[in-house]
Order: structure tokens, then sequence, then C-alpha cells
């Protein structure tokens, strides 16, 4: 019922009659507004478990199990909520920057704290973490339109490369 009801926020965004972020705040606000944090971490933890692997493409999964294998430092950026993408990052040791959700009285309001990692936003994350220079070699992933300006720091850029 909740995504019948936000379905026209979510037309909006596609016409790009408003930006992506607000159509996100207003879904965000539908389905979690006033929910205490550790609930809503709790929940994260059960999606992390049970729905995020079976969105994991195999050959990425594949690729990251080797790029950890070598050593690499490897980092996923997403545009998702940090709550509900940190947790499955953290089960493989891996580096997380995602959108953080705005927190008041230990309530989540359903508002974006700062900016929603997407696009521009994801490479200025990146370069505030990490000193790209410091890296021989920078391989990146992508499989949307928020992720070309990432790519654009890469040596390598592979931009929708598991899909069938």
């Amino acid at each position: 019922m909740g995504f019948l009801l936000m379905s026209p926020w979510m037309a909006l965004m596609i016409l790009k009659i408003i930006p992506n972020y607000r159509a996100k705040e207003r879904v965000l606000r539908w389905f979690f507004r006033n929910e205490t944090v550790d609930a809503f971490n709790q929940k994260s933890e059960v999606f992390c478990k049970h729905v995020v692997p079976a969105l994991i493409r195999p050959k990425a999964l594949a690729e990251i199990q080797q790029h950890i294998a070598e050593g690499s430092t490897v980092v996923v950026i997403s545009a998702s909520a940090e709550n509900w993408v940190r947790p499955w990052c953290a089960a493989f040791g891996l580096n997380c920057l995602a959108t953080q959700l705005e927190i008041k009285n230990n309530r989540i309001t359903g508002n974006i704290s700062g900016f929603n990692c997407y696009g521009a936003e994801k490479e200025k994350r990146i370069r505030a973490c990490y000193i790209l220079s410091d890296f021989d070699e920078i391989i990146a992933y992508g499989d949307s339109r928020g992720d070309l300006e990432m790519l654009a720091l890469a040596n390598q850029q592979y931009y929708k490369p598991f899909r069938i």
C-alpha cells in the first residue's frame, strides 16, 4: 500500500520533475518516520542477512571476494541508507560510504542527513575519505547514472559489468 501511495513521487522523480533525494525522503518518511534507531537497525540487520544476499549478483560477489583475497581496499558506495548497507559490508570486512539518515531524539525522521550519496556526492565522499594518489590502481564498478562521477575517478571503470 505504501509503495502505491508513493508512486506519484517516484513518477515525478523518473520524469526528473523532482530530484531523487526528495522522492527518497518521501518514501523514507512514509515507512520509517518516528521509528527508533534501535528498531530500524534491527530491521536493517535482518534485511542484510536475508534480503541483500539475493540482491547481489553472484559474479559481483565473486569479484569482491577476489579483491579481498588480493588484499585490496574494497569500498561499497551506495545511495541506499547506510543502516541497511553497512551490516552487509561489515560481514565481508568492506568499507561503506552511503546515505546517512537524520536522527532526532533517537528516532528516524525520514530525512537525509547531509546529502544523498548519489552522483557527485559519491565522488565527494570518496575524496573526503581517501587520498586517491595513495593507490596504485583504482577499480570502480557501477550500475546507474549515480555512479558516473565515481567511475571517472578510476583507472579501470566497469559500468554494468555483472548484468546478464
